[in-house]
This record gives C-alpha cells, sequence and structure tokens, in this order.
C-alpha cells in the first residue's frame, strides 16, 4: 500500500522526479529584498455552507430538532406518549392568516393529568451532546386562557435515566403569545441524550419555539453558537467568511433558494426551508434536514467580525442549481433578485435611518458591519448566467462603484464552460473570478504552476472551494489523509508565489458530522461533544497564520520550486514581525538536504522557528479518538548565517520563521 502511494506521489506532477538523486545538495535561493506581490489580507479564508448538518446539529447550539414543529411531518424529531390515551390531547394547528412565517404550534389538551402520563420527547439532532455541571436554557413561547398546566422537562440519557431536570408553571394567559423560560444544570456527560417535557394538571396551552441551549457558546451568546467549533474557525485567523453555502443558495428549484431577507429580525419569524441536501444524495438521505435560520445573515456578519474576518455573502443571481432543475428566472423579472443584492448591501452598510440599516441596529448592531464584496451565483454557468450577471453588475456598480463582485467560472477548473465563463468574465473586467477543483491529490501537485503565467493587471482569483480526493469527486470513501494535505500544501505553494493573481481560497467542505454527512471529504469534524481538525485543517490553518505581507522569490536553479525533486516551496515577508517565512513541501518519501541561501538581507537571527507537520504514512488520518496524529510540532531551528542547511523530512511540510534586521 505505501508503495502504491509512494508511486501516486511521484507521478502525481509531471516535475515530481524520479531520477536518481542528485549528489550535491539542492540550492534553494530566497530573494528577500525582491518582493514580487503583496499578499492580500483576505488571501486565506474559510468557506460556510450548511452541508453534513453543519448550521443546525453543528454550528448553531441548538439542541432541539424541528422546535417549531415546520418540518414536512409536523412531529418528526418528536415522539408522543400517552398513558392512558387520549385523542386530542397533543395536535399540532396552524395558525390563522395567510403567508405566516411560522403557522404550526402544538396544542396541549389535558384534564387531570399527573405526572408523565403525557409527555413529548425530542431526540435532538443525532442526540444531543450534554456536558456534566453545564447549565442549559430551556425557553418555549405559549399562550393559554387560563394558569393550570405545570410544565416538566428532564435530559434523558441513553440508559433512559434522568441527567438534569426542571419544571415551570407559565402563569400569563390571554391570546398573545409570550415567551418563558428556565434554566438547571446537567448532572452527567452525554453524548446521546434525548429530551423530554411531560405535562401535569388541567388546562389548553398552546406551544412554540420549543427550544434547549447550552450556556458555553461563543462568547456566552444567548440562542448563539457552538463555542468548540467556531473556536477551530478563530483559531485559524482566517481573513474572509464566505457563506451562507454552495449549492444552498441555487436550491434545487427557486423556491428553495436562500432568501436572506428571510434569515434575518426575530428568531420565531424566519421562515424555515428545506435543506437541499435532505435529498441530493440516494447513498445518504437525509429526510430531517432543514434550515431554520436561526443562523441567518445577522448571525454570519457577527460571526466574521467576531474573527477580524471580511464577510463574503453569495447571493442567488435568478438561476436554480443547473444540475437538479435548471430553473430560470426571465430577465424582465430579475429585479426583486438584483434589489435584494442592494438591500442587503444597505442592511450591512447602511445607517439606522435607512430602511435594512434600521433592521439590523434593531438586531443589536447599531454601527455597520462595512461590507466590501459579494458573490453573484454559486457555480453558475453558461451565456444564461453572464446575461444575468450583467444585470446585477450594472445595477451594484453604479450605486457602489467600489463595490467588489465575486463571480463565478462554474464547477471545474478546465474545459468549454470553464473557457466560456473565463473569456466572458474578462471581457466584463470582473473584480474577482472564483474558480473550484475537487480533484485527486496528483491534480494539485501537476496544478502547483497553475497561476504562473495568468495576466497580473486584470481579473483576481478566488480559488473558493477545493480539497483533494483521496477517491473521486461524491465517493464516500473519500478520507481526509496525509497524503491529501500534503498535496494541497504543494498547490498552495502555488497559491500564495501567485498572490499577485489570487486574492482569496478556502477549502470546502468546513464541517461535517459524523453521523450526519453526506458529502466527504471535509475540513474539520465533529460529534455531540468533539470536534477535531483533520491533516487538511492543519495545512491551512499554518498557511492562515503564517500569511506575510509581501511574497519573495525562492527560486531552484532559476525557477520556481514546483516539483523539481518532489519538492514545492513559497517565501513571504512578514513586515509586522519582521520575519522572512518559508514554506517547504517535500512530497518524496525520502529525506532532502538542502541549502536555503538567502540574498538582499543584512542580518538574521541565530535561530529559526520550524513548524512542522509530517508523517511517514501517507493514509495516515486523525480521528475522534487520535485527533492530534497528524498535527503540528515546534521546535527551534540553528540558522547559520545567509546559507544554512536544512533537511526536510520525508513527505512532510515544513514553516521555518526567521527575524531579519
Amino acid at each position: 500500500m505505501q508503495l502504491r502511494k509512494k508511486m501516486i506521489v511521484a507521478g502525481a506532477a509531471a516535475v515530481l522526479s524520479l531520477t536518481a538523486v542528485a549528489q550535491t545538495k539542492n540550492v534553494l535561493t530566497v530573494k528577500v529584498d525582491k518582493p514580487i506581490a503583496a499578499i492580500q489580507p483576505t488571501m486565506w479564508g474559510v468557506f460556510f455552507e450548511d452541508i453534513n448538518l453543519g448550521a443546525d446539529g453543528g454550528i448553531y447550539a441548538e439542541l432541539v430538532k424541528n422546535r417549531s414543529f415546520e418540518f414536512f411531518k409536523p412531529l418528526m424529531g418528536w415522539k408522543v406518549e400517552q398513558q392512558p390515551f387520549k385523542e386530542g390531547a397533543l395536535t399540532v394547528l396552524n395558525r390563522e392568516g395567510k403567508n405566516l412565517a411560522n403557522p404550526r404550534f402544538l396544542r396541549v389538551s389535558v384534564n387531570d393529568a399527573v405526572s408523565g402520563s403525557v409527555s413529548i420527547t425530542n431526540e435532538g439532532f443525532r442526540g444531543m451532546g450534554i456536558k456534566k455541571g453545564l447549565r442549559y436554557d430551556f425557553s418555549f413561547m405559549y399562550r393559554q386562557a387560563a394558569a393550570g398546566i405545570t410544565i416538566h422537562a428532564a435530559l434523558i440519557n441513553a440508559k433512559n435515566e434522568v441527567i438534569g431536570s426542571t419544571l415551570l408553571k407559565p402563569s400569563e394567559a390571554g391570546t398573545s403569545w409570550k415567551k418563558t423560560a428556565v434554566s438547571f444544570n446537567a448532572t452527567a456527560t452525554e453524548e446521546k441524550a434525548h429530551f423530554k417535557i411531560w405535562f401535569e394538571g388541567t388546562g389548553v396551552m398552546d406551544m412554540d419555539m420549543i427550544s434547549l441551549f447550552p450556556e458555553d457558546t461563543w462568547k456566552k451568546r444567548p440562542g448563539g453558537m457552538r463555542a468548540d467549533m467556531i473556536q477551530l474557525l478563530a483559531d485559524m485567523k482566517p481573513g474572509f467568511l464566505r457563506f451562507p453555502g454552495g449549492c444552498i443558495v441555487e436550491g434545487y428549484d427557486l423556491s428553495q433558494r436562500y432568501q436572506w431577507k428571510k434569515t434575518v429580525g426575530p428568531i420565531e419569524d424566519r421562515e424555515l426551508i428545506i435543506n437541499r441536501w435532505n435529498f441530493e444524495f440516494a447513498h445518504k438521505p437525509t429526510p430531517d434536514y432543514f434550515q431554520t435560520f436561526g443562523l441567518g445573515f445577522f448571525e454570519y456578519f457577527q460571526l466574521a467580525e467576531d474573527m477580524g474576518a471580511e464577510a463574503l455573502p453569495i447571493l442567488n443571481c435568478g438561476m436554480a442549481c443547473q444540475f437538479n432543475s435548471a430553473e430560470l428566472v426571465p430577465l424582465d423579472q430579475l429585479d426583486p433578485y438584483v434589489q435584494d443584492a442592494l438591500d442587503l448591501i444597505e442592511f450591512a452598510n447602511g445607517n439606522a435611518n435607512t430602511v435594512w440599516g434600521k433592521v439590523r441596529a434593531d438586531m443589536g448592531h447599531p454601527a455597520p458591519f462595512n461590507l466590501k464584496m459579494m458573490g453573484v451565483g454559486n457555480e453558475n454557468w453558461g451565456p444564461q448566467y453572464i446575461e444575468r450577471l450583467k444585470i446585477f453588475q450594472k445595477a451594484i456598480k453604479a450605486k457602489y462603484p467600489d463595490f467588489k463582485l465575486v463571480t463565478s467560472s462554474g464547477t471545474d477548473p478546465n474545459g468549454e464552460r470553464f473557457d466560456l465563463l473565463n473569456t466572458e468574465l474578462r471581457k466584463m473586467n470582473a473584480d474577482i473570478i472564483d474558480e473550484h477543483y475537487y480533484r485527486r491529490p496528483e491534480w494539485f501537485f501537476s496544478n502547483a504552476r497553475r497561476y504562473d503565467n495568468y495576466p497580473r493587471n486584470e481579473s483576481k482569483i478566488f480559488a473558493g472551494e477545493y480539497a483533494a480526493q483521496s477517491d473521486k469527486v461524491v465517493s464516500v470513501d473519500n478520507k481526509n489523509s496525509w497524503l491529501t494535505a500534503l498535496s494541497e500544501a504543494a498547490f498552495m505553494t502555488g497559491l500564495e508565489r501567485n498572490a499577485g493573481v489570487v486574492s482569496m481560497a478556502s477549502y470546502a467542505p468546513l464541517f461535517a458530522h459524523i453521523d450526519g454527512w453526506q458529502w466527504t471529504p471535509d475540513l474539520i469534524w465533529v460529534n455531540n461533544l468533539q470536534s477535531y481538525g483533520t491533516p487538511d485543517y492543519h495545512v491551512q490553518k499554518l498557511f492562515s497564520v503564517n500569511k506575510g505581507t509581501k511574497v519573495v522569490p525562492i527560486m531552484l536553479n532559476n525557477d520556481v520550486v514546483a516539483g523539481q525533486d518532489s519538492l514545492y516551496a513559497s517565501s513571504c515577508i512578514d513586515a509586522v514581525a519582521n520575519e522572512l517565512i518559508i514554506k517547504i513541501v517535500n512530497a518524496s518519501g525520502k529525506e532532502q538536504t538542502m541549502v536555503l541561501s538567502l540574498e538582499g538581507v543584512k542580518k538574521l537571527a541565530k535561530d529559526a522557528k520550524l513548524t512542522l507537520l509530517q508523517s511517514t504514512n501517507l493514509d495516515a488520518v486523525n480521528s475522534f479518538s487520535n485527533p492530534g496524529n497528524i498535527s503540528p510540532r515546534e521546535s527551534v531551528l540553528p540558522w547559520k548565517g545567509k546559507k544554512t542547511e536544512y533537511k526536510a523530512a520525508p513527505y512532510s511540510f515544513s514553516i521555518l520563521r526567521i527575524k531579519i534586521f
């Protein structure tokens, strides 16, 4: 197996030489005083999509599934129990009126109910992850003609034991909806808990938005995000956050497209829709996958701000998924879609006196988010995309001439679709062209030079979605192995070297729940209690936290280092820290000794910081039982003047940082 993998790496790029190893050491020359391009603050970022239980059941920390009874099956996720059974004790009703965002609610009708005789139990998102000693906040909306029902609630573990409980008796009466809440602590840790609610007493009560949140959300925000997952993103120091996704922006058809205006304002007024990953893959049906939009555009903007990242929202361009329905909005009916884009800029940047700026301010953020860019369409292609994009471009640039638009180059990095879009977008002077590549590791090794000959003064490139596939695209056998991560590191040296062309890059998809994924590989894997970064995550993080401000040349035999003797390299200056950063990938199975020769520098520190990501097993992965199997190791490397020897370990990604004076 290892021999086969070695052959894959060796044959992956045409430039991976299997000739006899030279007896003389390779000399990698770094021209420290010859910067060739600025590295944008947005260079390395993250792309979030609600796939693999990424939002509900993922970063959105709500533990109750189908809390407002709006799934196609109103009681999906809930188990109803009555002893003895009484018809009509628990029913789901639909509110009076039309076009309400949240029309359904649960009606509880009991008469002298004793504790436990009538109950509902929520299964959560593949269970609920509960932590011993942590506070949990239980809330719901209700209305009743008169007080008379006591609500009991308890967390139940896999052994059907109570691991935390509370009770409350809502006292307010009338025809309007009220909210009530109570908190309690868990007495044990459980990965697969359920939440049981039972009713005692006599009366009729309507209930909606039944919710349970842990206290330890990101920044302790009530109703917020799962902290351990967000911390993994924040640790990457991303330059941007792309959201709300790729394919979910389009929808299977236009009725299922993402509409940002329905995701802001009060939580109970946000309209749920099906998630298109609910039914996309026959091999991974997920009939309980919906978007509740507790995580909406306001929360995305807030998250980007929290992490110091630029927000990059993606909007529908009047086209549904072309792999599915390929439904189009006629050009003469596109105005509402364009207006949505203009209104989003106002929502993000307008003052509180504007219509949409006031919505943002009323949600608790009076200051603008300073949005600078947005994407129009996701992976759309063909002349039908170009003609719609031109309408968006004209309208947005007329009102906001400096605003940047990210445009689609389709689903693939080559072929007729790509060629058409690349040509037309450049004719339009597109600001940023979004290129996607889901390919095997061989492709990434062999494309480290992809952008070497792209024009420097035209449209910039966003490497918006990429991931090396250990098997093939959409295969359930894809793994986040060291081979996939190593190939991405080699490719990323080419992205960094070409920072004059490439202004942004992000891996995709970002998250996957071990019990609820539809697509693999993914950057970060989670269960209900744990999360870990894959080898690919560590590659992404190391590039991001070692970004630098200016690219400087690193050469081997007067050529860029992009596969010769299985070596890949890039180098940059961090002008803030006054450090030289050298990134080296050794894609061969042998240790490689080289000389690092620095030109144009007067004085260097005596030691360099070395960060090493390495394994001799190309099939190695991280896991819940061994999350740090492949993870960075730091050490100090003695540095001897302007020429120093470095030994790159087999199958390794090295980062060297040295102070320059």
